[in-house]
């Protein structure tokens, strides 16, 4: 008997990993879709703490400053 799961996690923070039935190999999947195959799991992990480079959650643009004016300055 198997059982499905009902609902799975998503979003920015999901790393996912998965053995390949008919293999000895996993495959990590990055929340942005990039996958990569491994023989073991520290590879698969390691590559997937690494691959999120650039991945940060982008900050809202902020408008460039302008220098305070001086008050009484000349």
């Amino acid at each position: 008997m198997s059982v499905e799961p009902t609902r799975m996690l998503t979003g920015p923070g999901v790393l996912r990993v998965v053995w390949l039935p008919g293999s000895d190999r996993l495959q990590g999947t990055c929340h942005c879709g990039a996958e990569h195959v491994a023989d073991g799991p520290v590879e698969v992990w390691e590559w997937l703490l690494a691959h999120p480079v650039g991945h940060e959650v982008a900050t809202p643009a902020t408008e460039p400053t302008t220098e305070p004016e001086l008050v009484g300055a000349r």
